[in-house]
């Protein structure tokens, strides 16, 4: 498989007060690798502040990374000039509301890009590519004219999703896109990525805490924890064979729409709250909420080792889970 995007002992650590002497951090990310193939759906799933955001805003520079690499395509992007790659590489942000200017029109938040990169000759190219753009994701030309407040949320994202596609990029960030949706226009949304990434050959990165929705659009899922990547297989093997006991927490959580199953369905709920990014347990870092932790938990980080082909888990005690 062809490796589009790369990223190798990533670590993202945010300032956070202390002393000169004794500097505090958040250690947003904490040593992630991970890559994406060409053409396929990478799911990022975990519970708010694990880092998930961070790591694809990372990937794409929006911040600098504490330390690690960041490969695309190949060559490492970790210090160069990102310009040329801004085209390549584009992301599609969580809230519509505050991701798109108010003070602008449609026409105009879509055009932004193609002015920027100088994708169009004349007036009436840019004019074109622009309603291309909102044909693609269901809008039509009326609605170059209007301003962002006159859509409702779904409408906006889909702006959102054009201003990305605009450049004609190859990989696309997807932070949350559907989780300050209806739940009706969840699945629109996330039909058109897929028909999208078909017709335009997108790589993606899925970020989402919903993992019924990650399952239904993504090739291979990681899960993380406290700024930790704790498990990676592909879908199906995730899901249905996860080895690590915070995945089988997320999974048992997922809604079954029969009732009689789900009576029967065996919910495995976690004591305790997500500990400080601050201040991180040691060893491993789920220890403080896990049924299996034992003194070697306490003591060794564990490493995400391959268990099966192209499954991988971060846990001491795999044995033990069952």
């Amino acid at each position: 498989m062809d490796k589009l995007v790369e990223v190798k002992n990533l670590k993202q650590y945010f300032p956070a007060g202390g002393s000169f002497l004794r500097p505090r951090y958040i250690k947003a990310v904490d040593d992630v690798s991970l890559y994406i193939n060409r053409g396929e759906t990478l799911g990022l799933v975990g519970e708010s502040g694990c880092g998930k955001t961070t790591v694809g805003r990372t990937i794409l520079r929006l911040y600098e990374p504490t330390s690690g690499k960041i490969f695309y395509d190949g060559k490492d992007i970790t210090e160069v000039n990102m310009l040329p790659y801004r085209r390549k590489m584009q992301i599609v942000f969580q809230d519509p509301y505050a991701s798109l200017d108010p003070r602008m029109t449609v026409g105009d938040i879509i055009g932004e890009a193609i002015d920027i990169h100088k994708l169009a000759a004349t007036k009436q190219e840019r004019r074109d590519k622009i309603i291309n753009m909102l044909e693609r994701v269901g809008l039509n030309n009326e609605h170059a004219n209007r301003y962002p407040h006159e859509f409702s949320g779904g409408q906006r994202q889909r702006i959102g999703i054009a201003r990305a596609l605009a450049v004609d990029p190859e990989f696309i960030v997807c932070d949350e896109p559907i989780s300050a949706l209806d739940v009706s226009i969840q699945a629109q949304i996330v039909n058109m990525f897929e028909e999208l990434q078909q017709e335009m050959q997108l790589t993606y990165l899925f970020i989402a805490h919903d993992l019924s929705v990650v399952k239904h659009i993504s090739q291979r899922i990681g899960v993380m924890y406290l700024g930790k990547l704790v498990e990676l297989a592909d879908s199906y093997e995730l899901i249905f064979h996860s080895v690590h006991p915070y995945t089988r927490s997320l999974i048992s959580a997922i809604p079954i729409p029969d009732p009689v199953k789900a009576r029967n369905k065996k919910r495995i709920v976690l004591e305790g709250d997500v500990p400080s990014p601050l201040n991180p347990p040691s060893g491993c870092r789920f220890r403080t909420r896990c049924h299996y932790a034992t003194d070697i938990c306490v003591e060794i980080e564990p490493d995400l080792k391959e268990v099966s082909t192209g499954h991988f888990a971060a846990c001491h005690h795999l044995d033990k889970v069952n």
